[in-house]
């Protein structure tokens, strides 16, 4: 017992010396505080650039909402299947490959809907819708307001009114966008400049001569409601459904059997800007416009489910480098287990001179065998020598003949040492009893001898003594 208890005491010491080294050597990165330049638009985010606001408002407000932090093809399994909006905003922390994008715009083509809020999204992400082709640019480059100071943000800009009523600007008013916010540009490709389906068209590419930006983009010839789920009837053109001044805030146009939203300001959905005028109904809108789950891509910015998530949890403490310790010792005391480490040395001698140590064994013996019939033997034989001894008879006298010749010389009545007697030979001869029911008589036993005042003799109490 000595052995494991220094063992125990010893790992135990040890788990605490790794766990304050590991405490005093971690050391926390400091959190860069939040800026346009470097945002982070995640749902987890709950700063100026981020967008934990939009995902928990939605949430209580009963709509269906999640994180998505799965690769994107899994949105073509089932676990895309109840996704009916798939919801990017800002520039992912990790960028999206071109088979991600493709394996997005087909999971559009099914009848999807994907809702792009950045101010220059990924031209993979936007595809041509029949010869229409999709872009943005950026009207001020100096990004150094503080996204936390609304004053800051919004600049010498003022309240934008719906297009057109749609069903994205449903009761919206105004809305306030940042001084940062981005053109969205849409034009027809020229014929000379109209690609093969297996080309790609690249985001630099100067533009034709049939740009639409500026003065044509509200067009009515080219502006157009599409409410038909038939995409034979639906126009490819852009629906523009607000715009400043300058150009187009925000579109949406077809592919396939599902739509492509674009949104070119993220201060409108961030948690430092959504609640200004009717930025959160636009929102509530554009996320909302049909039932169904709506899922955040978190997958790329860097919140994806690579890992355990009980790694995860505990990702940058020292937790998961002390229980890596703890198992390194583990191993390393299995390993070295009935290994000789030191010279050898010669067993103890245990002094084995007391005389009840037989008896103790025994004892023990007769307990983990649940001998207890032998147990009793033991002790009445001894019990029923000094009666008879006091009764002044033969040891092998009748048991009512001992018990009334005890009777007569105490105040204790025959008939119950009668049956006490009788009692310890039936238990003895066989019959069952339990280890209670034996404590029990073994008691009764002694009370009767300390009552007549049966002293053992010198040489049992003298081993008692010694034991003790």
């Amino acid at each position: 017992m000595r052995q494991r208890l220094g063992i125990i005491l010893t790992i135990v010491l040890a788990v605490g010396v790794l766990v304050a080294i590991n405490s005093a050597a971690y050391v926390t990165e400091e959190k860069k505080p939040d800026s346009e330049l470097n945002p982070d638009r995640s749902t987890y985010n709950a700063g100026a650039t981020g967008t934990r606001a939009l995902h928990d408002f939605l949430n209580e407000s009963g709509y269906q909402v999640m994180r998505w932090r799965e690769p994107l093809v899994k949105l073509l399994g089932t676990g895309g299947a109840k996704v009916r909006t798939f919801v990017i905003i800002g520039r992912p922390q990790v960028s999206v490959e071109e088979e991600e994008a493709q394996t997005l715009l087909l999971w559009v083509e099914r009848g999807g809907r994907l809702v792009i809020v950045d101010r220059r999204p990924d031209d993979q992400l936007l595809p041509l819708s029949g010869e229409w082709k999709v872009t943005t640019e950026f009207l001020d480059f100096a990004v150094s307001a503080d996204p936390a100071q609304v004053s800051q943000m919004t600049e010498g800009v003022k309240p934008v009114a719906p297009s057109q009523p749609t069903l994205l600007t449903r009761d919206v008013e105004s809305v306030m966008p940042s001084r940062y916010f981005a053109a969205i540009k849409f034009f027809p490709l020229s014929k000379d400049k109209k690609k093969k389906p297996d080309q790609k068209i690249s985001a630099n590419e100067p533009a034709s001569d049939e740009e639409d930006f500026g003065e044509d983009y509200d067009d009515p010839t080219r502006v157009r409601t599409s409410s038909s789920t038939n995409t034979s009837n639906v126009s490819p053109a852009p629906v523009v459904h607000l715009s400043t001044s300058k150009a187009p805030l925000l579109i949406d146009y077809p592919h396939g059997k599902g739509r492509i939203v674009l949104l070119s300001d993220p201060y409108i959905v961030a948690n430092g800007g959504i609640s200004l005028k009717d930025n959160l109904k636009l929102t509530t809108n554009v996320l909302a416009v049909s039932e169904g789950l709506i899922a955040f891509d978190e997958f790329h910015q860097a919140h994806g489910t690579s890992h355990n998530p009980f790694v995860g949890y505990f990702e940058g403490t020292p937790v998961l480098a002390v229980c890596g310790q703890i198992a390194f010792l583990i191993l390393l005391i299995i390993w070295s287990r009935a290994r000789r480490f030191a010279r050898p040395l010669p067993l103890e001698q245990i002094d084995r001179r007391s005389s009840l140590e037989f008896v103790a064994s025994m004892a023990e013996l007769q307990q983990r065998a649940r001998a207890y019939d032998l147990a009793i033997e033991n002790i009445y034989s001894r019990t029923r020598r000094v009666l008879a001894r006091y009764a002044g008879v033969d040891y092998n006298s009748p048991r009512r003949l001992i018990a009334e010749r005890v009777a007569a010389r105490s105040t204790i009545k025959a008939h119950q040492l009668d049956k006490l007697m009788a009692d310890a030979e039936n238990a003895i001869n066989g019959t069952a009893i339990s280890e209670r029911q034996s404590i029990q008589l073994v008691k009764r036993l002694r009370e009767l001898e300390t009552t007549l005042g049966l002293r053992m003799r010198s040489r049992e109490v003298k081993q008692t003594a010694q034991n003790i």
